[in-house]
Order: structure tokens, then sequence, then C-alpha cells
């Protein structure tokens, strides 16, 4: 026999006695020993490289997967792990779903906003009144202000003569 015979008809052995114990601790089991060495306990069978301390031998590693070492995939890994934990499922939701409920939310939001305009008091109403007329009152003004600045100078002259002239006039009534 060789080497691989002997260990496993050790092994089967060993597994057999082991058997033997536990039917003696428990005697109603089955006591059908021609199955017993194909049902491992707690004895594993080791691989034949181990026991070799052959130096040509190329003794396997397990590889390394990338994706799974990578930071990003541990940092999702890890934050979908405590979503499932809070209870809180992905969104799977298709990309039409998504820009109807938007489209829905902004426009409830726009209704809000409408009827929070209709239900202004009196008194709202009547100072946006008295701001739209001031707002007008300046632009006038302004335009006013423009045309002048945009007048030719003699033009400029003409006005200031006939300011001072009218001063004079009312200087001398007084």
């Amino acid at each position: 026999m060789n080497l691989k015979g002997l260990q496993k008809s050790k092994l089967k052995d060993e597994i057999k006695a082991e058997y033997m114990r536990d039917l003696v601790d428990n005697p109603f089991e089955d006591t059908n020993l021609k199955d017993a060495y194909l049902i491992p306990r707690s004895i594993m069978a080791e691989p034949d490289y181990i026991e070799d301390d052959n130096p040509e031998l190329i003794r396997p590693q397990k590889l390394v997967n990338p994706v799974k070492m990578s930071r990003n995939h541990q940092d999702l890994h890890r934050e979908l792990l405590m979503n499932q934990k809070r209870g809180l499922a992905p969104q799977n939701k298709p990309e039409l779903q998504k820009v109807m409920e938007k489209r829905k939310r902004d426009q409830v939001i726009k209704q809000k906003e409408e009827a929070a305009q209709k239900k202004k008091s009196d008194f709202e109403i009547e100072l946006l009144k008295r701001q739209q007329k001031l707002e007008q009152l300046e632009l006038e003004n302004q335009k006013l202000q423009e045309e002048q600045e945009n007048a030719p100078e003699f033009v400029k002259v003409k006005g200031n003569l006939r300011r001072t002239g009218q001063e004079v006039a009312q200087a001398q009534e007084s």
C-alpha cells in the first residue's frame, strides 16, 4: 500500500471509532457501520501538499478580489448593511417614475405659493399698490434725469439763465 492508501484507511478507522463512541453514548441511533466513514464528524481530510515538504511544489494561495478590496466597494457595502439594519430599502424606481414624482412635487409647491398669494390681506394689497406707484415715479424721475444729461450744452445754459432770471425777479419783488 502506498502512503495515501494508509492515510485513507487510518482516517476511516478514526471515523469508525468516533462513531462507535457516539453509539455508546446514544444507543438509539442507527447502527449501520458501512456508511459511518462517509459522514465526517469533526475530522476533515487534509490536502497532500501540506505533509510534503518538497520546496519545488507551488502551494496554492487564495486570490485577492480587487473589487472587494477597493475602498469604494467597502464603503458601499457598509452603507447597504447599515440601511438594511435600519429597514431602509434602496430606491429602485425607474427614471420615468422619479421624474413624474418630481413634477408632482413641484406642482404642489407652486399651488401652495399661489394659494398664499391669494390669501393676502387688504393691508398687504394696499402696500403693494403704493410700492408699485413709487417704483413708477422713480422710473419717471430717472428718465427725466437721463434726458437732461443727454441734452446739448446750450439747452442746459438756457435753463440756468431762466432760473437765475426768475430768482432775480423774485428778489426784486420782495
